[in-house]
């Protein structure tokens, strides 16, 4: 697992003023992105306050040698995928480098401050070109929530607790923060009716949950063992799998959601990296005496006491009458990412354990975390009851579903007793109205 080092010291500040105190992109944060300025094309580049730092220039200024050279040299072009195929060794260079370049005291501050661009004038893109996207479902107190609504008896399937439960998406409609979030039309079949209609969705839905970047893949054919998974991971983002409940409840037997979730999956753009992470690495909560243990090829005892994350996940929404009325956003509710029952190893081990392969810059979503109760659930599904038990806003308006207008905003804040807290910046969208089909 990455490793604690001088990035992560509290106490080091960065004469990148805002940088200081700033809520997600502090020294010790310093996430990848994928940015463009006018008549520029896209590079990567480093968050830092409230600045990008160009790494295809840092390649280029002599600063940099060895490892974090080649690493620069790797995000210098139009997606980040070259980088993460490199693995945790020049990511951590190239990491401790610019910490050091950013820091007080440095001596090179004005040749990097000729690096830096104002983030309010930059472009952010998707951080890698996504040959696959695959979405889990494994958050089980989502799975709770909404299996009770269906199967009050026994609202988990009987392979939950064994196997992780995914399926592949669409990689080609992920779009970073601030797409627009266009109401999808499908069909949709009441409870009543003998017939199905099509048009827009009447309960257009968010989802709440991690995106999992990957680093180094595999070969077709060879599994990623699960004491080496963690080694495949390069980071992680906020991920909201936008969801059509009507039109998932009519087509997704027997293979599962198509039209209800492939119209979009936004991200946050910044991939915060596992080194960036490793102070918030904590345990995976323990499962129930009478829960089964995991097969071998899932089972890892460091995973175990290191392989969850520390970071608190919150929703907000704010209505078009919210913002007419210019009222902040309204949280609909926090919790924690412990919340989910496999670790994000876990994930990439039964991902591979069959041949699979997985690819440099492809992205894995956990599935939606929910808490036990409405204090922090993921969904409105969850929330409302499935529709049945309408939410009132702070406004006196009421939403069982999204409506036209509504914006969503997903955050996320890494959390640790004697750390500086380090945040993933916002994953939002805001829906538009359907098409005439």
């Amino acid at each position: 697992m990455p490793l604690i080092d001088e990035t992560h010291n509290p106490a080091l500040t960065s004469w990148v003023s805002s940088a200081n105190g700033h809520a997600d992109f502090p020294i010790q944060n310093l996430p990848l992105g994928v940015f463009s300025t006018r008549n520029e094309a896209p590079r990567g580049g480093v968050a830092i306050g409230d600045w990008v730092l160009d790494l295809a220039k840092a390649g280029r200024s002599g600063l940099l040698t060895g490892d974090a050279l080649d690493a620069a040299i790797a995000a210098s072009g139009r997606t980040l995928n070259p980088l993460l195929a490199l693995g945790a060794g020049p990511r951590r260079a190239l990491r401790r480098r610019l910490s050091q370049l950013l820091a007080n005291g440095s001596d090179d501050q004005g040749i990097v401050e000729g690096l830096l661009y104002h983030a309010a004038d930059c472009t952010l893109h998707l951080p890698t070109t996504i040959g696959g996207y695959t979405d889990f479902y494994a958050g089980i107190h989502h799975a709770l929530n909404v299996g009770r609504q269906f199967r009050p008896d026994n609202p988990l399937l009987p392979n939950y607790k064994h196997v992780p439960i995914g399926y592949h998406g669409r990689a080609s409609s992920v779009r970073v923060t601030g797409a627009e979030v266009r109401r999808p039309n499908g069909q949709r079949k009441a409870p009543d009716a003998e017939v199905p209609t099509f048009g827009p969705s009447q309960r257009l839905d968010l989802e709440l949950e991690l995106g999992i970047w990957i680093g180094p893949g595999n070969e077709l054919g060879t599994p990623i063992a699960i004491g080496e998974a963690d080694s495949h991971i390069a980071g992680l983002c906020l991920l909201n799998d936008w969801s059509a409940r009507d039109l998932q409840a009519w087509e997704y037997q027997p293979l599962g959601p198509f039209l209800a979730k492939n119209f979009l999956t936004t991200v946050s753009p910044w991939i915060i990296t596992a080194e960036a992470l490793a102070p918030f690495r904590t345990r995976q909560p323990a499962r129930a005496a009478d829960d089964p243990k995991p097969l071998p090829y899932l089972w890892d005892e460091t995973d175990q006491e290191r392989g969850a994350y520390g970071i608190e996940l919150s929703v907000l929404i704010r209505t078009p009458r919210m913002r007419e009325d210019k009222q902040a956003p309204h949280r609909l509710g926090t919790g924690p990412a412990t919340n989910l029952y496999w670790t994000a190893a876990q994930l990439v081990a039964h991902h591979t354990c069959n041949g699979c392969d997985l690819n440099p810059g492809d992205l894995l979503g956990t599935g939606t975390i929910s808490t036990p109760d409405d204090s922090g659930v993921g969904s409105l599904l969850e929330l409302t009851r499935g529709g049945k038990a309408p939410i009132t806003l702070p406004n006196g308006e009421t939403r069982t579903f999204l409506a036209d207008g509504d914006e969503l905003i997903l955050a996320g804040r890494a959390v640790a007793d004697g750390y500086v807290s380090i945040g993933f910046g916002n994953c939002r969208g805001q829906v538009t109205p359907a098409l005439n089909v």
